[in-house]
């Protein structure tokens, strides 16, 4: 059982399914700079640490310069601004998930390496309903998860003990996010990554459906 005071959220993979925006968006970047396209499916191993690390991976290896790198990037903003709300959802049971977590009067945050100004409309479109302490995504010259300063951000604000804050993300950043904040690290499997990458970078529970997290800390 964990002592849990507050819940701090990464954003794709843990609350929202974008994987088919993200992926559509960065193939018709790829398809209008003559690069080819990947399966969406892929796209599961090229997030996870910011658009530009996405983009360089979705990249031919030998294409991987900064220049192109930036074009890429340049051209995927273009087309997700229009188009990263198209096939996105909550995940099945997160909705309920929050609404037990508010009853249960725990603190609830969000903490992403998906620029800020995505992750304020994603939030506006999709998780207006509940009230989140801080929204953190990320902003140019800030540093990214894993680094543990947005998280210690949130600490701050929040006033809580680290150790009795859950940190519920789906990656290998997510895991070492918690660890590197003093948070307790709790990895899913919904998302993107599976259990041998959360289990080796950190996680200390693993759950497969958003619900347990309720059990864990009951």
């Amino acid at each position: 059982m964990i002592d849990c005071e507050a819940v701090i959220f990464d954003l794709d993979g843990t609350l929202i399914d974008s994987l088919h925006d993200l992926g559509n968006a960065v193939n018709k970047a790829l398809s209008d700079l003559g690069y080819p396209q990947h399966e969406i499916n892929k796209y599961k191993n090229y997030i996870g640490g910011g658009t530009e690390a996405m983009v360089t991976r979705a990249l031919p290896e030998d294409k991987r310069n900064e220049s192109n790198i930036k074009g890429c990037l340049r051209r995927f903003n273009e087309i997700y601004e229009k188009e990263f709300n198209v096939e996105t959802t909550l995940y099945e049971d997160i909705p309920s998930l929050l609404d037990k977590l508010a009853q249960k009067n725990k603190k609830l945050s969000i903490l992403t390496n998906k620029p800020i100004e995505f992750t304020k409309k994603y939030v506006e479109a999709h998780l207006g309903h509940w009230n989140f302490e801080m929204v953190i995504g990320q902003i140019d010259g800030t540093p990214r998860k894993p680094d543990p300063t947005g998280a210690n951000k949130i600490i701050d604000k929040l006033g809580i003990d680290p150790s009795k804050i859950v940190y519920l993300g789906d990656t290998s950043v997510d895991m070492l996010t918690a660890v590197n904040a003093g948070m307790y690290p709790v990895g899913v499997l919904w998302g993107f990554r599976d259990k041998e990458e959360l289990l080796s970078n950190g996680a200390s529970s693993i759950i497969e459906k958003p619900l347990e997290l309720i059990d864990l800390i009951n």
